[in-house]
């Protein structure tokens, strides 16, 4: 329950039957009875009245033995809210769902069955960055949009105690790999064949493979940037500038080799980068095309050779991406850590004008 709407209650009546009126005014009447007691009690602060031996009335409190509990038993719990968090949020997911099945189509349909021509090579390298844009933005947006605001409670239940930030950020990574992997395979799962992509089971497993390590890692840089900024409309602005400059150094505009030697290390921890380089590998491998002229492309090595993808493998970059994935995690731990709720320090209490006289009184 909100607290404004709890303290309303407790001075409100309840007029739907004689006794609801009999409990709630004596409710109020208890509140004004230990209000005035408090009140006797700071006015004795005010002129310096000793309160050792005076005995503070209260509503029978119990002494509260609070037991930190344990990690794993926190973990559980953590899990199981989060579990249920991730699986009851139906208009978000529904979104997501109608938005995977609707760009599958679309970009299906206009890469619809590409063939073997010279033509279909710079077709295959826009599909898959595309793929590798649409799969990332698609995990990031939804992350900056719910992540700041759940922070907002997480530090509020933290500083509080009641769990640290292990469990909490273990459990929601496990309650959310279901859902973070239904729409990258949905989407996938449609793109594929309308696309006419390599006819191979095994190049279908790894391409959804691929689509759904980025998703993830996609994901954990929103944790990053929604642990970063304050708000959500901030997050929102910062996550997607962030990503375009991963676009930019992923590979399909700026060939690796090319790029300034000031931002080398830009395409090394490029999320888009690794999974279009991962896409074309396994795209490109063993594809022969159409050619008549000595200077066409006639092999998918000698494609993957235009754009540097030369001599790597799937594997490689899939662990890159996971290599990435593990960093945002750690970096959005510590910034959890790191960022504390900060408090207006407290003031002590002015004298009251009867403290004042009494002082003055004394002095003369």
């Amino acid at each position: 329950m909100n607290p404004a709407e709890f303290l309303a209650d407790l001075i409100s009546v309840d007029y739907s039957s004689a006794e609801s009126v009999d409990i709630c005014q004596t409710r109020i009447d208890k509140l004004l009875s230990e209000f005035s007691a408090y009140s006797s009690v700071i006015e004795c602060v005010d002129q310096g009245v000793d309160l050792k031996n005076f005995k503070m009335p209260g509503f029978g409190r119990k002494s509260l033995n609070k037991k930190q509990v344990g990690w794993s038993r926190q973990f559980w719990l953590l899990l199981k809210r989060a579990w249920m968090q991730a699986f009851r949020d139906g208009p978000t997911n529904n979104v997501r769902t109608r938005m995977s099945i609707a760009s599958a189509i679309i970009f299906g349909s206009v890469f619809w069955r590409m063939g073997k021509s010279q033509t279909s090579i710079q077709d295959r390298m826009g599909l898959l960055q595309v793929a590798a844009i649409n799969t990332a933005m698609a995990a990031l947006t939804k992350t900056v949009g719910v992540f700041p605001k759940e922070r907002t409670i997480v530090d509020r239940e933290h500083e509080k105690g009641s769990y640290s930030l292990g469990p909490y950020l273990l459990s929601k990574l496990i309650a959310e790999i279901p859902i973070g992997a239904t729409f990258p395979l949905m989407f996938g799962t449609i793109l594929y064949p309308m696309a006419g992509l390599h006819p191979s089971l095994s190049r279908f497993a790894k391409f959804c493979g691929i689509i759904t390590m980025e998703s993830f890692a996609a994901s954990a840089m929103g944790l990053t940037v929604g642990a970063m900024v304050p708000t959500t409309e901030a997050a929102i602005a910062v996550g997607p500038s962030l990503m375009t400059v991963f676009i930019v150094f992923g590979g399909y505009y700026v060939n690796a080799e090319n790029t300034p030697v000031v931002f080398k290390w830009i395409p090394q921890v490029s999320l888009i980068r690794w999974a279009f380089q991962g896409l074309c590998i396994n795209e490109f491998s063993g594809l022969q095309f159409d050619h008549q002229n000595s200077f066409d492309i006639q092999t998918g090595e000698q494609a993957l050779e235009r754009f540097s993808f030369g001599g790597s493998r799937v594997r490689d970059t899939i662990n890159s991406q996971g290599r990435i994935l593990m960093f945002w995690y750690w970096i959005t731990y510590l910034l959890l850590t790191k960022k504390k709720t900060k408090y207006q320090q407290l003031q002590p209490p002015l004298q009251s004008p009867a403290h004042v006289s009494l002082a003055g009184g004394t002095s003369s």
